[in-house]
């Protein structure tokens, strides 16, 4: 035996989850909490350090709505799976009455219409998304609180014990899931916390929102606002299974101008993939994100409006333009604002681009402008010499 007297640092993350912790923080803006218990119980995963008879993770989102708790579990699902849709989610709204537990479960032998109900949450359906390096389900209870006492009590079983019997007595093993649950439960307290108020401290308070930097005090307030709204909601015995209680804070200015790159890189990814062949590159300027941002950014509604604004703003006028042929496969077009018109202005800036350099779009940024040019000569340059080698010939 050889005695060392090394400092070991237990923050330190391994390599798999690295690249995880890596993967999230591209695809979720502004709550590295929920990010950073993610990771670790990831972790634990990996290492054999979980609990054993228990799903891998048992979460619980809190936040207004837009603050991204759905979207961190598809970028969850993206970042683990290659997918950000293999997510089995389940919309709680549906069970507010505790007879539809039948649909999560089906109908015992014997009740009218038993081979016809297929249960929500077979084995089967857990392991659909499945591949052959990541043997890991994630599972979604959207807006928890509308759920009837029935799947409360449902839950109980499987948070604890990692185990659900279907109305046939089948046994579905939850053990490699990730569970997730969001409420918004306390999001009008909490949003109260964050809202700039009138008097001396208004335009400070509207500062730290614009830049995301806000006194820690406030955040764990919030915090406290969320878990104790959960607690007067949920029953003790459904409280004690949670591993981790996240509270998502509203985004500020800041972290919406990166949602807002995020989103449009989405929306040239969405070109690329329904018609490669009539393909084609956009860029927007900085007058048009500052458009984007005024009109998408509501308080109440969180990222959610700014994907609307886009959708309306982007994308419509967009698809008009292919609909009318103004814009083809290898053009490249700049989206742009001008304040003296309403709504957005669509220019081709180049055309006829090989498909590889429209590719370097994903970045959206303004240097991009000066790789398609240099591109689109080059590509050019290439077509005129073959041309001329083929005259001489």
């Amino acid at each position: 035996m050889v005695r060392v007297n090394v400092a070991l640092d237990p923050l330190k993350t391994g390599g798999e989850a690295a690249v995880l912790e890596r993967d999230l923080r591209k695809l979720v803006v502004g709550q590295d909490e929920a990010v950073h218990q993610i990771v670790n119980v990831y972790q634990m995963y990996l290492t054999g350090m979980n609990p054993p008879g228990r799903p891998i993770g048992n979460f619980l989102f809190l936040g207004p709505t837009g603050s991204g708790k759905t979207r961190t579990v598809e970028a969850t699902a993206e970042a683990l799976l290659k997918n950000p849709r293999a997510v089995i989610k389940i919309d709680c709204a549906e069970f507010q009455h505790s007879h539809e537990i039948a649909k999560l479960i089906g109908s015992p032998p014997g009740y009218l219409g038993h081979r016809e109900t297929h249960a929500l949450l077979s084995q089967e359906v857990l392991n659909q998304y499945h591949t052959e390096t990541t043997k890991i389900s994630l599972v979604l209870f959207d807006e928890i609180e509308k759920a009837s006492d029935a799947l409360w009590n449902l839950l109980l079983g499987i948070l604890d014990k990692g185990v659900l019997t279907l109305g046939d007595n089948r046994r579905v093993d939850f053990s490699n899931c990730l569970i997730f649950m969001t409420s918004n439960l306390g999001a009008a307290e909490m949003s109260a916390l964050f809202t700039p108020r009138l008097g001396f401290g208004a335009n400070a308070r509207a500062r730290e929102m614009s830049s995301g930097l806000m006194d820690e005090n406030i955040r764990d307030k919030a915090s406290r606002c969320g878990v104790e709204a959960a607690r007067r909601k949920f029953t003790p015995e459904f409280m004690n299974r949670l591993d981790k209680i996240v509270t998502f804070n509203p985004l500020g200015t800041q972290q919406l101008r990166q949602i807002l790159d995020i989103e449009l890189d989405g929306v040239q990814q969405r070109i690329f993939e329904v018609s490669p062949q009539q393909a084609f590159a956009f860029t927007a300027t900085d007058a048009a994100k500052e458009f984007l941002l005024r009109e998408g950014t509501d308080v109440k509604y969180g990222a959610r409006h700014l994907k609307r604004a886009i959708e309306r703003l982007v994308v419509q006028p967009l698809s008009n333009l292919i609909a009318t042929s103004q814009v083809r496969g290898g053009d490249w077009i700049r989206v742009d604002h001008d304040e003296s018109r309403p709504g957005m202005t669509f220019l081709k800036e180049a055309e006829g681009l090989p498909l590889h350099a429209m590719t370097a779009v994903s970045e959206q940024s303004s240097a991009w402008h000066d790789r398609v040019v240099s591109a689109s000569v080059a590509y050019q340059s290439a077509k005129t010499q073959i041309a001329g080698r083929i005259r001489r010939n």
